[in-house]
Order: structure tokens, then sequence, then C-alpha cells
């Protein structure tokens, strides 16, 4: 199936690896244009080398918690390719430990960076947005239930899974979409992480591997091929709606 990608420019935050670089790939793949922005400069700048360099890609350093980096991504598509018809918003996992246990100082990082970078986001690259627009939030499955130790996660996820669907309503009208993504357990740094923090990271992913229907955790790339679908014009009509990508873990219908 044609998606439709060929020549539409694309803006990915937290991009330099794991989920946004694997949507990233997928939608060079299919003939889109991408700008990646990540926090660390060389790995956002091999990121944009690896997919082509700047025909296809366009690395930008930056953090979400900068009120000024979603314009700066909105004026870098439209001035290396003459467009912009979307993006992908992704932040890294906030501190993991229990919603008390955690510090004030923790919550607020994760605020300002987590929900307010985000939701900021959204309103900056949908103002610049044509019709036909699409915009994916990478959530996380616990923005439909609870997952031990991340307590941050499960305090924020579940707000901006209402911003998604309060802001697709919104901008509906002009035929711009806008759908969450809830990725579960994929083999990204951060999930390597949390296995290792177990202190038997083995003995954890056979144990998490259990509760999946698929048996296995997933390759970023199963990720990216979802998320390239749901911003391409191949998904016209679906808004408004939160989309797990977790092999069948989550239990509600």
């Amino acid at each position: 199936m044609d998606l439709g990608l060929t020549d539409r420019v694309y803006v990915l935050t937290g991009a330099s690896r794991g989920l946004g670089y694997a949507t990233a790939e997928c939608l060079v793949a299919d003939g889109a244009k991408v700008v990646l922005s990540a926090r660390d400069p060389d790995t956002v700048a091999a990121a944009a080398a690896r997919l082509g360099g700047p025909a296809h890609a366009v690395g930008t350093v930056g953090d979400l918690a900068d009120p000024a980096l979603p314009q700066r991504l909105v004026d870098t598509a439209r001035e290396r390719f003459g467009r912009l018809d979307g993006a992908l918003i992704s932040v890294g996992g906030p501190p993991p430990g229990t919603a008390a246990g955690v510090t004030d100082a923790q919550w607020r990082e994760s605020f300002e960076t987590v929900f307010l970078g985000t939701v900021r986001a959204v309103r900056t690259v949908a103002a610049a947005l044509p019709a036909g627009g699409a915009i994916g939030l990478v959530l996380s499955t616990s923005a439909r239930y609870p997952i031990s130790g991340l307590g941050i996660s499960n305090g924020l996820r579940p707000g901006l899974a209402g911003v998604a669907k309060d802001v697709a309503d919104e901008y509906g009208p002009r035929s711009v979409r806008v759908v969450g993504l809830l990725p579960g357990r994929i083999m990204t740094d951060r999930n390597r992480q949390l296995l290792a923090a177990s202190g038997d990271a083995e003995r954890a992913r056979a144990e998490v591997e259990a509760t999946i229907p698929l048996r296995r955790i997933a390759d970023p790339a199963e990720f990216g091929r979802v998320a390239a679908f749901a911003l391409s014009p191949a998904a016209s009509y679906l808004t408004g709606v939160t989309i797990p990508v977790d092999g069948g873990a989550t239990r509600d219908l």
C-alpha cells in the first residue's frame, strides 16, 4: 500500500534514537523528509546522517522544556524542505520511582518537559499545519493503566491522552489529525535500563514476555511502522484515538 508519504515533511522530537528514530527511518524509507531534534548535538547529527543526510534529514539540537524549540522546528522544516505536514512528539521517560517516592523537583522537571513541553509543541505545530496534517504523541500504555514503579509516568501520561483527545476535537474541523501512540515493552535504551535495574535483566525480560500475548518484547521498527502509518495520508480518517503498540498486553477493549 502506498502511504502517500513521498516528499512530505515531518518534525520528530526525541528522535536521535529509540522510537522517534525508528519512526523517522520508516518515514524516510517511504519517501518523506524529516527534521529531528534531540538534546545531544553529536547523536542527533549522526542520526540525520544515517537517514541520508541533508537531502532527507536534518538534525536540530533542543529540549522540549525550551519554549522556543517547537517554532524552531517548524521554521527549520519550512526553510530546508519548503513545507510541514506533521510531527511525532516524543520525550524521554521520566525518572522511575513511586508517585509518593519521587521528589517535588522531579515532578516539576518532568511536568515542564513531558507534559507542558508536549502541549506547547502540539499547539505550535498544529498552527503551522495545512489540511491533511497529522500529529502523533508518543505516550505509554501507562495512559491506560498504572505501571508499577513509574509513578510520574502514571500521573502525566493519562493527562496527555486527554489533551490529545481534546485537541483532536479542536483541530478536526481544519482536517488536522491528532493520535496518541501507546508503546508497551519495546527494546529501547529506556527498557534496557528498566530491565537492568531489576538486578537480573534476563529473568526480568522472561517475566515481562510471559505477560505479553505475543510472548516477546518488540523491536523499535515495529512501533515505527505503526507511527508512520498513523501520520500518513493513508490514515486520513484516524484521529482522536490512542493506539496501543504492545503485543496485546493491554487488557481493555
